[in-house]
């Protein structure tokens, strides 16, 4: 059975830094990567970042480009997301997905394993 949990969220200010963490258990299939989204309230659900896990190239929207960074503890099977230079327009709930590949972060509602979100507030 595929598990997901997020850790890692919180308040910060404008400019600050946050860094998520989901991990991953029961996940077999070679092709499912790890994405993360999240839905600001009133605003649907959007993929920011994925991370192969052939491959581990990775894939970010063009809002985080620059300021988020997607990783993998090997050791762990952990995988991160450093999110620099918070803007309020990050505000939302954070969460971590699997069930395809990278190639299909912008289409969420396919997505078939989720975590049960982390909340990131960024406010001065």
């Amino acid at each position: 059975q595929v598990q997901l949990v997020e850790s890692g969220g919180g308040l910060v200010q404008p400019g600050g830094s946050l860094r998520l963490s989901c991990a991953a258990s029961g996940v077999t299939a070679d092709y499912y990567a790890i994405g993360w989204f999240r839905q600001a309230p009133g605003k649907e659900r959007e993929g920011v970042s994925c991370i192969s896990s052939t491959d581990g190239s990775t894939v970010y929207v063009d809002s985080v480009k620059g300021r988020f960074t997607v990783s993998r503890d090997n050791a762990t099977t952990a995988v991160s997301l450093q999110m620099n230079n918070l803007k309020p327009e990050d505000t939302a709930v954070y969460y971590c997905a699997t069930g395809l590949p990278c190639e299909a972060l912008s289409s969420w509602i396919l997505w078939g394993h989720w975590g049960q979100g982390t909340q990131v507030t960024v406010s001065s």
